[in-house]
């Protein structure tokens, strides 16, 4: 059980609470996300992954004093106790080694696939990195410990699939590990330096925020979906912990799983259309189907804290005493949406939630949910919302607690916020103009196509009802691992990273969109709420979505293996090639593969099965599971033995085993 503080309030943080007499352990970070601070808080470093830049920021000059380069795609920064910067740079399976003052890279480490959470032991002699799959296999991601002194790799461990975040706790004897598509935490024990090992592989987060369903035997496993009401948490991109290393907190997006329209009835065709995101159904008065998180976890037994969103309240056993598990904001015509990195104050009573689809940072009472100085609008518990720049996507906050910086990620600037007053008429507003970083490096229509992209404010893409934007699916640009339930069927969000897609049409799964033009807009203004898509608009948007970089892909390699050359073989043999082909990996054409859905409460339409589906495009396959439009075939091997007599998906019944295991091999390089 959680050790309960008594403590007045005394000086504060950004003015509104102070530090008492809570500890904080050597493993509090006070940075999530692309910014850290040195030790003393004399230097801000941010890294922009646009331009693969450390910038260089003199806290007490605001100005900018260097830049560093470092690795492709930089995401993550963490300084170690000696101030030695580290960078994981996810686009080149490398960490970039800075030392304080010479503002060079030292060194860079090779690490895994798609490096993202760092950590520091609390004695700086090892760098924990977490790499969101494995060198040999994109099934399972990997946690590895990097000596500092040697910069070698001491072990790696196995810690499931595409992990994101890590916070150290119980004083670096335990690293909690979110998985990103999946929203749990993974406990790994570090006790023993050189035998680390998994002590818990999840939680039961969903099954407690979703207890109607949990007792009624209705929580499916991926992915089926539950026929009542359900949410399932996807996107945790980090997590953190409070200065005492009590609780532990982790920001999500809630994805509704059951029908979006109801019960569908397979024999009556969809309109396919509607305003679909901001139906009924959502959790706790929210906003779209899509709705922001906040989950809390007790450190010390690794349980969740967790409300039950169909009853938007905790359960009977559990004393309230952390944040609401869905974050409503303050303000009626400014949503929150996107919440992608987040720190505790020194205080450990205030978490600062970094929100990149609405470009604001939520201030939230860590241990309660009412009082004189929160805004209890439509059921939030939001302290304050502060505006700052495009596309926010870290924070750091000064060991006094006095500042805080946000990096802004699309307009390359660092806002800094400080507070007028203290105490329950603090006020925390950003000082002075944004300091502006390095310059834009995409063309300008996909600068201005990437802020539409992530946009949930901008009232052209959504509606303040929805508060979604494109990316609140489209993770990263990519998939949410999430089957929806639409009115015309079951429908796996697809990956757009790296598929071409503009070249693709037609679009959607059921193919009924000739033009990006007409598929935009039907979803932007019938789905989303927006108020206009504009020819500009597409363009900009189209820019964006064919610069999306590509996934890393561990399987691909400069020459095929023997299994893998023997599987392209076996492609043209079972006739893959006759749907999925040229550059794009598609014919653009629908086909009926025998995967329609005509059971349960989720049933794809007639109109749909009469013509077929849409056929995907392969590239990048290794990283989108599961599969089909379904989402029913959780591995690229499960797929083909499930449907492999029928041959409606390829000449695939005259297989054999060691066949199947070729082309897998093969459909994985793709």
């Amino acid at each position: 059980m959680r050790r309960h503080v008594l403590a007045a309030v005394l000086t504060s943080a950004l003015g509104l609470a102070g530090c008492e007499d809570r500890q904080a352990e050597a493993t509090w970070s006070n940075a999530s996300g692309s910014v850290a601070l040195s030790r003393d808080d004399a230097f801000l470093y941010a890294v922009d992954a646009d331009t693969g830049v450390l910038s260089v920021v003199d806290t007490a000059r605001g100005e900018e004093v260097g830049e560093v380069k470092v690795g492709r795609g930089p995401e993550r920064v963490v300084v170690g106790p000696d101030d030695t910067i580290y960078v994981s740079n996810r686009a080149e399976r490398s960490v970039s080694v800075i030392r304080r003052g010479d503002w060079t890279e030292s060194a860079r480490i090779p690490v895994g696939v798609e490096p993202m959470g760092l950590a520091v032991s609390p004695d700086g002699g090892t760098l924990y990195v977490v790499n969101s799959t494995a060198l040999d296999s994109t099934e399972h991601g990997t946690l590895m410990a990097v000596d500092t002194r040697s910069l070698t790799v001491r072990w790696e461990l196995p810690v499931g699939e595409e992990p994101r975040g890590i916070a150290l706790v119980d004083g670096g004897k335990r690293a909690l590990i979110s998985l990103f598509r999946h929203s749990d935490l993974v406990t790994v024990d570090l006790s023993d330096s050189g035998r680390p090992r998994v002590r818990r592989e999840g939680t039961d987060v969903y099954s407690r925020a979703n207890v109607r369903n949990a007792a009624e035997g209705d929580v499916a496993p991926l992915p089926q979906v539950a026929t009542g009401i359900s949410f399932r948490p996807r996107g945790m991109a980090d997590v953190v912990v409070t200065p005492n290393g009590e609780r532990a907190f982790a920001p999500v997006l809630w994805a509704r799983e059951d029908p979006l329209g109801g019960p569908t009835d397979p024999n009556v065709p969809s309109s396919g259309d509607g305003a679909l995101y901001g139906g009924g159904g959502i959790p706790c008065s929210t906003g779209g189907v899509v709705a922001p998180g906040l989950l809390a976890f007790d450190t010390e037994e690794g349980t969740p804290l967790v409300d039950d969103l169909d009853q938007c309240r905790p359960p009977p056993e559990q004393i309230p005493d952390f944040p609401p598990s869905t974050i409503v904001s303050p303000e009626a015509t400014h949503a929150i949406q996107g919440p992608v990195a987040a720190v505790v104050d020194p205080s450990g009573l205030w978490i600062f939630v970094v929100n990149r689809e609405t470009d604001n940072v939520a201030v939230i009472p860590t241990d309660r949910r009412s009082g004189s100085d929160i805004v209890n609008f439509n059921g939030s518990s939001v302290r304050q919302l502060v505006r700052v720049g495009s596309g926010p996507s870290g924070i750091a906050i000064r060991r006094d607690g006095r500042k805080a910086y946000v990096h802004n990620a699309f307009d390359h600037t660092v806002t800094t916020l400080v507070s007028d007053g203290s105490g329950a008429v603090a006020n925390v507003r950003a000082e002075g103009a944004p300091l502006k970083l390095v310059a834009d490096v995409l063309e300008p229509q996909a600068v201005a196509g990437r802020k539409l992209f992530y946009s949930a404010l901008d009232t052209r893409m959504t509606s303040t009802n929805v508060g979604a934007s494109c990316a609140s699916c489209h993770l990263d640009g990519r998939d949410d691992g999430h089957v929806w339930g639409f009115p015309d069927g079951p429908r796996q969000t697809p990956s757009l990273a790296g598929r071409q897609v503009t070249k693709t049409g037609p679009f959607h799964w059921s193919g009924e969109f000739p033009t990006m033009r007409d598929f935009l807009d039907a979803t932007v203004r019938k789905r989303m709420g927006g108020s206009a898509l504009d020819t500009v608009m597409v363009s900009q948007l189209s820019a964006f979505i064919d610069v999306i970089p590509t996934p890393d892909n561990p399987y691909k390699r400069e020459a095929l293996t023997g299994a893998q050359a023997r599987g392209a073989q076996v492609f043209k043999k079972a006739a893959c090639d006759g749907c999925h082909e040229g550059e794009t990996l598609t014919n653009n054409k629908q086909a009926d593969v025998g995967t329609f859905i005509t059971t349960g409460p989720i049933q794809d339409d007639a109109n749909v099965r009469k013509v077929g589906l849409n056929t995907p495009s392969l590239l990048g396959l290794a990283r989108t599971a599961p599969y089909l439009h379904d989402g029913s075939a959780t591995s690229l091997k499960a797929r083909f033995i499930q449907g492999r007599q029928s041959n409606a998906h390829g000449a695939t019944s005259q297989l054999t085993e060691a066949e199947i295991d070729d082309l897998v091999e093969y459909l994985r390089t793709l």
